[in-house]
């Protein structure tokens, strides 16, 4: 990232301007545009909702004029307006991955076969992919990674979002040589697992956002699936099912995780975890063997040690996607990943409700179901569904008790989905 600044403006003074195609331009998508506006060596060349409206307002609340902008039904018009250096709004999503002059295609829709499909198909028009959609990275990252890989372009989760964000802290303390202990992100809102979209439909619309997706934050389902995108890409686990989630000021995080032993709350060490409080901040608890490391640290006002917490009291979410737009486009790297081999994490689905044979659920952020998060290995163990993979066409095939974890002998999935099968593909070659 050193430099990234002025390889922007190099880019900008030779012409050669990054060209993004952007899917979902909600509130997200919206200020996403509007930032990538100000920055120097890049574009919003296209713009995608099912929306055209939508995706025409991105740009106009960015400044740009009304007669500056095409709106394209076909991939022809695509290709033509942005050859003559026109911005695009289109309701087809398939055109950002196959309009000729788009570099990197970012998904920003929060719906998982969505997202699964949209990297797929950037990854095989030769198109890097940046996933404000860690709904689906969580599902099938790990194949999507692997396939991005042997294409030669970056599948990539985003700056800004909080596991970026944590693994940007969690990169620069594993470089500087500490002990890594727990990473997390705080939390401004008390978890309703009852929450639904009726039940946050005047608050989100007050805020400008959807309600499922509302929904989705006050159920504690996307804090979970953030945590599972973190751990995918560090190596951590859940110290417990869902996390132990205290209640905490930045100041009490180092001794709050500490073993229980040295009077904390862990079982043990390398785990993610969340707090009730310090939102909209993320953490990196770390620790040094040496007495001179810790005796600097106490220097430098971190604490009385041993253990420590590195604290970023913000993340911008979709305003910082277009750094790592540059860093794939300019340097063909990623901000946020999964491991290679298996997933290390699983944002696991349970009944919202009591639920009956033959009722058809509803996915993420809806009315019948929230997720938690739990090891990999304990979900695959257990015969545990990921929340991901459950849609409007999943039926119930025996009645499920609320709060209940739901199995695969539950219900009868959606095989007809791409993420559907690209997490079957991903199970046989992974395990």
């Amino acid at each position: 990232m050193l430099g990234l600044n002025k390889k922007l403006s190099q880019l900008d003074e030779d012409g050669k301007k990054i060209k993004v195609g952007l899917v979902g331009a909600g509130q997200m998508g919206k200020g996403m545009v509007s930032q990538m506006s100000l920055m120097k060596g890049m574009i919003p060349a296209l713009v995608v909702d099912n929306d055209m409206e939508s995706a025409v307002e991105a740009y106009t609340l960015a400044g740009i004029k009304r007669e500056d902008i095409v709106t394209a039904r076909k991939l022809e018009d695509v290709n033509i307006a942005m050859e003559s250096g026109k911005y695009v709004a289109a309701e087809d999503s398939e055109f950002v991955t196959k309009a000729n002059l788009i570099d990197v295609v970012v998904d920003a829709t929060g719906v998982p076969d969505v997202g699964a499909k949209l990297a797929m198909d950037s990854i095989f028009n030769k198109k890097h992919i940046v996933m404000l959609n860690v709904e689906a990275d969580v599902v099938v990252g790990p194949i999507l990674n692997k396939m991005a890989q042997n294409a030669g372009v970056v599948y990539t989760g985003t700056a800004g979002d909080e596991p970026g964000a944590v693994k940007e802290i969690y990169d620069f303390a594993d470089a500087a040589g500490f002990d890594v202990l727990a990473v997390g992100k705080g939390k401004n809102n008390p978890v309703d697992l009852e929450a639904t979209p009726d039940s946050v439909r005047e608050k989100a619309l007050k805020s400008g956002v959807k309600p499922r997706m509302l929904a989705s934050f006050v159920d504690g389902t996307k804090t979970m699936v953030e945590m599972s995108c973190m751990a995918n890409a560090t190596g951590f686990i859940p110290d417990i099912r869902g996390g132990h989630a205290p209640s905490a000021s930045v100041d009490e995080l180092p001794k709050i995780f500490s073993l229980k032993s040295e009077g904390g709350i862990l079982n043990k060490y390398k785990i993610v975890d969340y707090v009730n409080g310090v939102a909209p901040g993320v953490f990196v608890i770390i620790t040094s063997k040496l007495p001179q490391v810790q005796h600097e640290m106490e220097y430098l006002s971190m604490g009385p040690g041993p253990n420590y917490v590195l604290y970023r009291p913000y993340h911008l979410t979709s305003l910082e996607t277009p750094l790592t737009v540059a860093r794939a486009a300019i340097y063909n790297e990623p901000t946020i990943i999964p491991m290679d081999g298996k997933p290390i994490a699983e944002t696991i689905a349970i009944a919202k409700k009591d639920l009956k044979s033959g009722e058809k659920l509803d996915g993420i952020g809806g009315f019948t179901v929230y997720g938690s998060i739990d090891t990999y290995e304990t979900a695959k163990k257990e015969n545990l569904v990921p929340i991901g993979l459950i849609n409007k066409n999943t039926v119930v095939k025996k009645d499920i008790k609320k709060g209940e974890l739901i199995t695969y002998d539950m219900v009868k999935l959606d095989t007809t989905t791409l993420i559907y099968k690209l997490r079957k593909l991903q199970e046989d070659i992974i395990g």
